[in-house]
């Protein structure tokens, strides 16, 4: 049976289809995420290039994937040359990317939940022209263009933070998007957001604060997760810089079972907790941290360093090709078109990409979840005609 034709798989809830997952479908996905001690790869993209390597890379994981982008990367998508007044580029591109996402997913066959990444309290503008595209197309489709948005607003008091995401989620539960939120900060710098000098405390999140975020959404949807703090950081550092302490999310869902008595699930992690800041982290940090309730680990300085790998590795195999239109070593009149043809180097950035990403999945162990078998290989068109 053609893989492409498929409308289920046989290892997952019924409800989870190739293509973007949304509303009742994407819970299903979390969910068995939960159950099965996996946690989902959420990878920042930039361009179709990318988004095309964290498909291919899900496909041959055999396993679903998450596409996310900040509103940095959603303004290059749009173009850096047009004007990004009010986040219209940044709206627009992220728009772009989303269509880009829904055409392709379904030709590769996985599941995939669309994303958007940090937005702080100044960008929810940006936030809010993607709620607008994804309620008009509710309308016209049944479901939203976005699987989800998280909001981040770690940076301001708890009290506000809370009210303005239980007012998001009202708004997006309706048509089935989901709210990520953000409990205390994720050090070190990532799209134009430096938190590299916040004091200690404030990179770990408290169970009582965890249980305050829970008791407030709970009532209005089921459909949040929570970025809680425990001691992340974006970037890659040298080792021991990074302290996690993954204890602290087992704390929280053993404090938050408590609360809630005969009402706490079986399982007795009642939270869905994102792991922010997954580059360069230690194996056993997120090993541990799957036990507890993880379901997604964010990836973005590793896969920016291995899409630059790849053409920082093409350029140096085919150096002497790279350095006139004519004139290589095989002589003063040969043509070096089919070297800086862009597609080359690019795809050589992929294929790292997607190389790097296969240790994300095999750390998440988020392999062979979908039962599609093996994938057939690509192969590079330059490496197979020189």
């Amino acid at each position: 049976e053609d893989e492409c034709a498929m409308d289920s798989y046989p290892n997952m809830p019924p409800s989870v289809h190739p293509g973007v997952v949304t509303g009742q479908a994407m819970v299903d996905l979390l969910n068995h995420a939960k159950e099965n001690g996996y946690a989902i790869p959420a990878v920042n993209c930039v361009s179709s290039s990318g988004i095309n390597a964290c498909l291919e890379a899900a496909r041959k994981n055999d396993a679903p994937v998450i596409i996310q982008f900040s509103s940095g990367g959603s303004q290059f998508y749009g173009g850096k040359g047009l004007d990004n007044n009010n986040y219209q580029a940044a709206i627009a591109g992220a728009i772009s990317g989303a269509f880009h996402v829904r055409t392709m997913a379904e030709q590769y066959g996985v599941p995939v939940i669309l994303h958007t990444d940090h937005c702080a309290k100044k960008l929810l503008p940006w936030i809010d022209g993607l709620l607008a595209a994804s309620e008009r197309y509710y309308e016209k489709h049944g479901e939203p263009l976005f699987s989800s948005h998280m909001i981040d607003l770690s940076e301001e008091p708890i009290e506000e933070n809370i009210d303005i995401c239980k007012d998001y989620l009202a708004r997006m539960s309706k048509v089935g998007i989901l709210l990520e939120m953000e409990l205390g900060i994720t050090g070190g710098e990532e799209d134009g957001v430096d938190n590299t000098d916040v004091p200690l405390e404030d990179l770990y999140s408290k169970p009582e604060e965890i249980y305050q975020v829970y008791k407030e959404l709970s009532p209005i949807s089921d459909m949040f997760t929570v970025a809680a703090a425990f001691g992340n950081v974006h970037g890659v550092y040298s080792p021991g810089n990074v302290k996690l302490e993954p204890k602290i999310l087992s704390r929280a869902q053993e404090y938050i079972s408590e609360k809630l008595g005969d009402d706490a699930p079986a399982d007795k992690k009642p939270v869905s907790f994102v792991f922010h800041g997954g580059s360069g982290s230690d194996l056993t940090d997120i090993r541990e941290s799957l036990g507890y309730g993880v379901i997604k680990m964010n990836i973005d300085t590793d896969t920016q360093w291995s899409y630059w790998e790849g053409i920082k590795n093409f350029e140096s195999k085919y150096h002497d090709y790279l350095q006139t239109q004519i004139g290589n070593p095989e002589g003063p009149d040969k043509p070096n078109k089919k070297y800086y043809d862009p597609r080359e180097c690019m795809r050589s950035a992929e294929t790292v990409t997607v190389d790097r990403l296969e240790q994300s999945f095999g750390d998440l162990r988020c392999q062979k979840i979908l039962g599609l078998g093996e994938m057939g290989e690509a192969t590079n068109v330059l490496e197979s005609s020189v």
